[in-house]
Order: structure tokens, then C-alpha cells, then sequence
């Protein structure tokens, strides 16, 4: 019998190989420096190979697609129930090549290159974005302390904090009036780093047919767009709207018994970054539209103001699946509203 299918635990430097055949027998179990992975997979013949989706996942599935194997990654909270015993490099092995073989298991798609640069792109952004109001947040606390008070919001900080550092009846001394400075410099360094990913991303924004049909969809700009068909790749993968919804985490959580349905709050699952794009983005339809449209309005007076925006964001989507997956244009007559 030989192996067609394999378990592999990846790791930094040492890696945890699991082999069975198509019985679910075990037939081997090693351990391989990194350097080994790819000559001992070349020799192998064409197999199912389950990894966790962790840190390098999407580089190694690359990898063992082109030398011709079938890669599945699974999320390492599904995996985890398969392990038997305490955790060890073998034991997880043997969880990733039971776990691989069930035919009710779930698995993450394998992002291209492309898809990877892009979504790199959105997290530099995004840690530059946090790291700009974590910077405007210390600026306004150390003003405060000061006896001066600032508006909440980056661009009142910027209006106060010039006038601030030229008036003399205040307690700023002359190093905390220098500190302050350095620290404004910063900010304008950061706002311009921020610019500049944003202008990349417009860049790809406007080169993608796909970004450019779903940036019709009410509430869905650059950014959204980008994200979306980075993370998503391929829709036809996801067999409805729904399945996409929940990919994001923008459905209901269940808590059922007894033939009683429960329904709670949204399951919060997947990407949050995708998630924030679209419940802000969902956001904009309702505050910037005269007529966001019957569907929602009808929510919006029944329900609280943010389970509507999630209601939103969970349309929008769905919507966002149907564009990809069929390859059509957003058809729907919407007024114009912010994008995001």
C-alpha cells in the first residue's frame, strides 16, 4: 500500500510528517528539517496533504500544489478535537491526517501571491491607522495634564495643537513644548505613510475589473473592493451569499434545543478587518443616503441602530458573492452614498 494521504504539523525548523494509505492506515511518521520538506514531498507520489492554516501555511500550499499534491488547510480550532493525548509535534500530525480525511471538515483557500501582496498592503494600513490614533490619543492625554483640553478627533487635534504650542499662558514648558513638536512631526509622518498605502491600494483599485464592478454596490469603495477580492479569491467556492456571510462572521449565532431556535448576536468568525470594511460601509448607506431603500428602513424603525447596520453589511455581502461568483454588474438604480 502506498500513502495518499499526509498530515503535516508545520513548525519554524522541524516538522511533524504523518503518511497513511487510502484505508486510513498509518504507515509512517517522521520528523524533517525545513530544508527536507520539498525533496521528501517531490519523492512522494500525487497526495491529499492537510495542514493547519497557520503562520506559512499559504506559502507551503503553493509549494506542494506545484509539485502536484492536493493541499487542504484547515482552521486549528477544527483540528484540535482530533488530537489524542497531550500535545506533541506527532500527536498534532495525527490530528491533521484524521482531521483531513472527514468529509464534513471545512477548509481555508489557498491565496495566491498576488492576493497576498494586496492583503499585506491592507494590514500595513491598518497598523499604521492604529498606530496614528494610539499617537493622537497620547498627544490629547498629555495636553490634558497640561490644563489643555482637545476635541476628540484627529483633525480638531491638529487645528488646537498649533495654538496650543504658541500659547505661553499655559503650563507647557520649553521640553514639553519641544516633545510636543517631535510628536506632531510624527504624526505627519504617519498620516503620509498612510496616504501613501491608500494610493497604492487606489492604484490596484483601478486595474481590477472585479474591484470596479463592486465598487457600485451601495457602501463599497477602495478599500472594501480591494480587501474583498483578495480574501475571497475565487467566490464560486462559497455556494450562496449565505455561505459568504458566514465566512465573515455577519450571522447569527445559534443556541438551539428541544426544537426551540435561539438566535444571538453575530458569530464575529473570520477576518475582522473584512467585517469592520463592510458594517462601516453598511453605515454609510444609512447616514448618507436620503433613501436607503424600503428593506432597510423598515429595519431600522423595528430594530436598534446597529443590529440594521449589521443587517446591512450582511446584504451587502451577499450581493458582494453574487457579483463574483456569476460574473455580473451591480444592476440595482442606488443613489450614490459614502464609500468605504
Amino acid at each position: 500500500m502506498e500513502v495518499t494521504t499526509i498530515g503535516i504539523d508545520l513548525a519554524k525548523n522541524v516538522f511533524a510528517v504523518c503518511g497513511a494509505d487510502s484505508s486510513g492506515r498509518v504507515l509512517m511518521r517522521r520528523q524533517l528539517r525545513r530544508a527536507q520538506v520539498l525533496s521528501f514531498m517531490r519523492g512522494l507520489p500525487r497526495c491529499v496533504v492537510g495542514m493547519e492554516a497557520s503562520g506559512g501555511a499559504q506559502y507551503w500550499a503553493r509549494q506542494l500544489t506545484a509539485l502536484g499534491h492536493e493541499v487542504r488547510l484547515m482552521s486549528p480550532a477544527l483540528v484540535m478535537p482530533y488530537r489524542k493525548g497531550n500535545k506533541t509535534d506527532r500527536n498534532d500530525a495525527d490530528a491533521i491526517l484524521e482531521a483531513v480525511t472527514r468529509p464534513s471538515m471545512r477548509f481555508a483557500m489557498v491565496k495566491s501571491v498576488a492576493q497576498q501582496d494586496l492583503l499585506a498592503l491592507h494590514r500595513v494600513r491598518a497598523q499604521l491607522v492604529k498606530s496614528r490614533t494610539a499617537l493622537c490619543n497620547q498627544l490629547r492625554g498629555l495636553l490634558r495634564e497640561r490644563g489643555v483640553v482637545v476635541r476628540t478627533g484627529a483633525a480638531a487635534l491638529k487645528r488646537s495643537l498649533p495654538a496650543a504650542l504658541a500659547d505661553d499662558s499655559s503650563e507647557l514648558s520649553g521640553e514639553m513644548r519641544e516633545l510636543l513638536c517631535e510628536m506632531s512631526q510624527w504624526l505627519r509622518t504617519l498620516e503620509q505613510r498612510v496616504a501613501s498605502c491608500e494610493a497604492r491600494i487606489t492604484r490596484k483599485f483601478k486595474h481590477d475589473e472585479r474591484c470596479q464592478r463592486l465598487a457600485a454596490v451601495p457602501g463599497v469603495g477602495p478599500l472594501t473592493a480591494t480587501a474583498l477580492v483578495a480574501a475571497v479569491g475565487n467566490a464560486q467556492r462559497f455556494r450562496n451569499g449565505r455561505e459568504l456571510s458566514a465566512y465573515l462572521g455577519l450571522v447569527p449565532r445559534q443556541h438551539s434545543s428541544g426544537g426551540k431556535t435561539v438566535l444571538l448576536g453575530i458569530t464575529k468568525r473570520g477576518d475582522r478587518y473584512l467585517r469592520t470594511l463592510l458594517i462601516h460601509g453598511a453605515r454609510s448607506v444609512l447616514f448618507h443616503t436620503k433613501e436607503p431603500g424600503p428593506w432597510l428602513e423598515q429595519i431600522h424603525k423595528r430594530r436598534p441602530l446597529n443590529v440594521a447596520i449589521v443587517a446591512q453589511a450582511n446584504k451587502t455581502a451577499r450581493i458582494i458573492w453574487a457579483i463574483l461568483a456569476h460574473d455580473r454588474p451591480y444592476e440595482k438604480g442606488y443613489v450614490s452614498v459614502k464609500p468605504v
